[in-house]
């Protein structure tokens, strides 16, 4: 029977894919057990046993870029992070270590490595996250989602295999029915989707009610998640947008995607994966506050090839109104964005990394003499 351990997570960006890249794991080998390790108090602990697997926590923390007593502690955390990830990998005995970037891969993969196993890592941006480059010279395979990436890792380690999007999310066709009547929007009304991220995105937000102010064409609806943050600050403010609704958080993005002509969203590399098989017209607009101004990166990826526009985060309360409206009243420019957008879709992404993931398992098999 194989094992596998699946480590890193921190927010959903890490914690999905790896949920995927399990589920395709158990599809190719029903028997396959799989364990994951994760930050303690991090969303994996939470998101990953309601997908059905177990998980295990360490208790790692990243250092906080201020003046903060909480960072004299982060060597004992990482100390002990070491020892208990140590552990977990001698008790679990693994085939292959998986690591999908955030706090907790770091140490799991380093000691999983000193132990001579193999180890794969798959990095969602277009700029890699510190963890995984400095893990890119202890593993066998790295699994990216952008071209071009030999400037950070290994040339002859990398597998271009695309980024695991939950299917679910991007299975509908547009302009649904059933999406429409699920958000109680009118058929025939043009529908732009606001995302900022679960916890909402604050000059998103505030580039929305500077819009709405100005006032809304009459055929122009909206589907507004506002993140959990903002939601109540947004509420009292907005000076109106009938039949739009304005949510804290959209459960089904699925219905949302359907009713969507157009989108505003940061550009996170797992949102954008989603975009290009939705193949939906998008306006990005990059948070400032990533390590490596990688969402920057992820956008201009994209703008490269005329599959997405873009806005800086600076100028969102001047411009968001301007190019959207332009956006909505060009078709041709929408089919277009769509078109190319589709282009980079990989539909089988986790597949893709399953498959790298039994080569190693098969290789370690052999160098075993089994």
């Amino acid at each position: 029977m194989s094992r596998f351990l699946i480590s890193g997570g921190g927010t959903g960006g890490h914690v999905f894919p790896a949920i995927s890249i399990a589920q395709a794991i158990q599809i190719r080998d029903p028997e396959a057990e799989i364990l994951f390790v994760g930050a303690n108090g991090r969303l994996e602990m939470e998101k990953v046993p309601a997908a059905g697997f177990p998980i295990k926590g360490l208790p790692i923390a990243g250092f906080i870029r201020r003046m903060t007593w909480k960072n004299l502690i982060v060597p004992f955390k990482l100390t002990g992070s070491l020892l208990k990830a140590r552990s977990i990998i001698r008790n679990f005995n693994p085939d292959v270590v998986i690591g999908v970037g955030g706090y907790a891969s770091g140490p799991t993969l380093r000691m999983a490595s000193s132990l001579g196993i193999p180890c794969l890592i798959q990095e969602q941006n277009s700029y890699p996250g510190v963890t995984n480059r400095l893990l890119a010279g202890r593993v066998q395979t790295v699994c990216v989602a952008y071209e071009g990436m030999g400037k950070y890792f290994p040339e002859e380690k990398i597998v271009l295999t695309g980024n695991p999007v939950r299917k679910d999310l991007v299975s509908l066709p547009s302009h649904t029915p059933e999406a429409y009547d699920y958000f109680r929007l009118e058929p025939g009304k043009k529908t732009v989707l606001i995302l900022g991220g679960s916890g909402g995105a604050k000059s998103i937000n505030e580039a929305m009610l500077v819009w709405i102010n100005r006032g809304i064409p009459e055929d122009i609806r909206f589907i507004w998640q506002t993140g959990k943050t903002y939601f109540e600050t947004v509420k009292v403010q907005d000076s109106g947008c009938p039949g739009s609704p304005i949510l804290a958080f959209i459960d089904r993005m699925d219905l949302a995607y359907s009713c969507a002509d157009v989108i505003v969203s940061r550009a996170g590399a797992i949102a954008i994966s989603e975009f290009c098989l939705a193949g939906k017209s998008v306006i990005l607009v990059p948070s400032p506050n990533v390590a490596g101004d990688h969402q920057m990166k992820n956008a201009l990826t994209l703008v490269s090839k005329e599959a997405a526009l873009m806005v800086p985060d600076r100028e969102i309360a001047v411009k968001l109104p301007e190019v959207a409206s332009g956006l909505l009243n060009d078709e041709a420019q929408q089919e277009r964005l769509r078109r190319n957008i589709r282009k980079l879709g990989i539909p089988d992404a986790a597949e893709r990394i399953a498959t790298e993931v039994f080569k190693l398992t098969r290789k370690n098999s052999k160098s075993n003499g089994s």
